[in-house]
């Protein structure tokens, strides 16, 4: 009888273990944080019913994928002269602060909710703003910072 109940322990402690393994498997390939530590910040929160927004997310394949992706852009930049700093991710952490700051200094977005995101140079401008024009003068503004290659403006126009 003892025999039996101590079978029965082992059984479902190893059904336990296989659903463990297989639940980490799932979580594996599900999605990550941000794992390349691309600086996101957020820069102003005056509209309350903006969604909150994330940074970039990546599943394990996309983030091999990405690892690889990155490491040609990187370096490309520097190779062909466009870049002083041997990898444009270099500039990331460097630019994304003076992009907050550019936004706040200007004194006009205090009525938005702007996070922004940086990859490679890149800039990604999301939330919300009132009006089109908005959208249109923040990406203005950020495209004329220094080493700021390109502005993805994802802004949502939330009207009062």
């Amino acid at each position: 009888m003892k025999f039996g109940a101590a079978a029965a322990s082992v059984r479902a402690l190893a059904l336990g273990v296989l659903a463990f393994g297989a639940a980490t498997t799932v979580l594996a390939a599900e999605m990550h944080g941000n794992v390349f530590g691309d600086p996101f910040l957020g820069v102003t929160a005056g509209i309350k019913d903006c969604p909150l927004q994330q940074p970039s997310t990546f599943t394990e394949e996309q983030m091999r994928t990405e690892a690889h992706s990155r490491a040609e852009r990187g370096t490309r930049c520097f190779q062909s002269g466009q870049c002083r700093l041997p990898s444009s991710y270099d500039y990331d952490k460097e630019i994304v602060p003076r992009v907050k700051k550019a936004i706040l200094n200007d004194g006009r977005y205090a009525d938005t909710s702007i996070w922004v995101e940086g990859q490679r140079r890149w800039v990604w401008l999301k939330g919300c703003v009132r009006t089109r024009a908005d959208a249109a003068a923040v990406e203005k503004l950020v495209r004329e910072i220094d080493d700021v290659e390109r502005v993805i403006n994802e802004l949502a126009v939330t009207p009062r």
